[in-house]
């Protein structure tokens, strides 16, 4: 396929029932599941209206029953959405459910998502459950759900490896309740595309009722097969697929949002199918899930990664430069990652600065622009280049830890070959300071020493790591730290030219994301990933 068919598909015209793709987003429920990506209620917010701009179908907001924070988020997100669905997932059991109602009760329009295990392994070890009582969960629940709102998804947990007879009397029993959507979930990611497209065709050919209700898919990527496994569900007869942004999710995480659409969009002669999203706000959410969650994206990731759209083999670089479509299949402005020809230094202005970072994917409102500029002509007079990668590196920097309670105002490290290093420290804790002076073996130990003096708690350090945003002496250090306390696991990134900064900063900024989740972790919380 040419490179301006690929790129047409924005400007088609719409498709039929048959063929349309719903668009569901899971990033905020199964992706922030994963360790360490907590996200606090004002970045929801931004990243449901990210979402919707994206022209995303559904977005699962949440877990209402999980916490207080799930719950406020979930209501905060379905009073400000007006064009994409808001989803609350929720047990098979009445107080869930109706918390969920409660939480999407303002939703202009709303889904209450129903999930229950109907594999013999989850139902005799989770569950505890005898078949036929849960067929008769699923009915009451779904039922009671119905009451209270019109759109009904149910998914049935673990369905790769549920006995076919069984689920296909579960989904009857959904179906006749009243369900409107039904999920088929590859819960820890054990099929593979052909078998999982089988599932789809027996289960629509031979259920009472499937012509009335959406089949949706969810695939988890623990042998690195989700994105594969959605798309031969969509040939199976699925029309809804569930993703997250950038992959995110539980484990090895969910299918990834951006190489579905994608693939959909390119492959178009092989997989007749269109969706709603508009791509080129691909990798604004991307950089955005990333910077919040502290989840770096890998070079080389598809579609979003760094590498996605580079090209350093002088054979390649020659057929680039001849045709573009001799190593493109998809442009990179038609996800967002539009090719930039600003040079960046100290005398450049703040609107060739904002002009750079729409080139780049990011929109910043005035105040968060404002910060950003500054930041980025410190950086210019600390630096003689300030690449792109600088810029990017500098932004997320900021948009990691600009909600943080604790954040770093003054460092000064005493270093060399005579010991102790000594470290002396001054934090905001809520917009009041904080000092404290600390020694250590080697200044890296002296600095966090520190932060454990202003900040006392007890995590322990599982992973730090330094890397150099780009080349050369005057490089920024991008520094990420893994901490763990009381098995949660929470990640802190940020960059500076100064490694030791860049260090405290990150060190801070997992403190606070540890603290957030543990705020989330309160008495009574549950999680569901499937």
């Amino acid at each position: 396929m040419t490179q301006a068919l690929a790129d047409s598909a924005d400007s088609a015209p719409a498709a039929p029932a048959s063929e349309r793709v719903i668009i569901f987003d899971t990033t905020m429920r199964d992706g922030e599941q994963s360790p360490g990506a907590s996200m606090s209620h004002d970045e929801k917010l931004e990243l449901a209206k990210i979402l919707e701009d994206m022209k995303v179908d559904v977005i699962e907001a949440g877990f209402p029953i999980a916490s207080n924070g799930d719950f406020e988020a979930v209501r905060a997100i379905s009073g400000i959405i007006t064009d994409s669905t808001i989803a609350g997932l929720c047990r098979a059991n009445a107080v869930d459910i109706e918390r969920c109602a409660e939480a999407i009760r303002h939703a202009r329009r709303g889904r209450i998502h129903i999930v229950i295990a109907t594999s013999e392994l989850h139902m005799k070890h989770k569950l505890q459950m005898e078949p036929e009582v849960v067929l008769e969960a699923i009915t009451r629940s779904v039922g009671h759900a119905r009451n209270l709102c019109d759109d009904i998804e149910w998914s049935a947990e673990d369905a790769t490896r549920s006995e076919p007879g069984f689920l296909r009397l579960a989904i009857e029993a959904a179906i006749r309740a009243g369900a409107t959507t039904i999920n088929l979930p590859d819960t820890v990611g054990y099929t593979y595309p052909s078998e999982y497209a089988a599932l789809f065709q027996d289960m629509i050919s031979t259920v009472e009722g499937a012509d009335g209700v959406v089949f949706s898919t969810h695939c988890h990527n623990d042998l690195g097969l989700a994105v594969a496994n959605s798309l031969a569900g969509i040939q199976g007869g699925a029309r809804q697929v569930e993703c997250a942004i950038n992959g995110l999710g539980e484990r090895a995480g969910n299918a990834a949002l951006e190489e579905i659409v994608m693939a959909l969009k390119v492959r178009g002669d092989r997989l007749p199918y269109v969706t709603g999203v508009e791509t080129q706000h691909i990798t604004r959410a991307s950089r955005y899930v990333s910077a919040i969650t502290g989840f770096p994206v890998q070079f080389n990731k598809a579609i979003v990664g760094k590498n996605a759209f580079a090209h350093e083999s002088g054979i390649h670089q020659d057929g680039m430069l001849k045709n573009r479509e001799t190593y493109e299949i998809m442009t990179p402005e038609s996800v967002g990652q539009a090719a930039s020809t600003l040079v960046m230094g100290k005398h450049s202005g703040s609107h060739a600065f904002r002009a750079k970072l729409k080139d780049l994917g990011y929109e910043l409102g005035q105040n968060a622009l404002k910060e950003a500029f500054g930041r980025f002509k410190d950086l210019a007079d600390k630096k003689k280049h300030v690449f792109d990668d600088d810029i990017v590196a500098l932004v997320d920097d900021a948009l990691a830890s600009s909600a943080d309670k604790v954040q770093v105002k003054h460092l000064r490290v005493i270093a060399g070959t005579e010991g102790p290093q000594q470290a002396f420290l001054t934090v905001t804790i809520e917009g009041v300071e904080k000092s404290a002076n600390a020694t250590g073996d080697g200044p890296v130990d002296a600095v966090f020493n520190a932060i454990h003096a202003v900040v006392p708690h007890q995590a322990i350090l599982r992973l730090f790591q330094v890397h150099a945003v780009t080349e050369g002496t005057d490089a920024q250090a991008q520094v990420s730290v893994r901490l763990e306390d009381d098995g949660r696991i929470a990640t802190g990134t940020a960059a500076d030219t100064d490694t030791l900064t860049a260090s405290a900063k990150a060190y801070v900024n997992a403190l606070n994301n540890l603290f957030a989740r543990k705020e989330k972790s309160a008495p009574g919380k549950v999680a569901s990933g499937f």
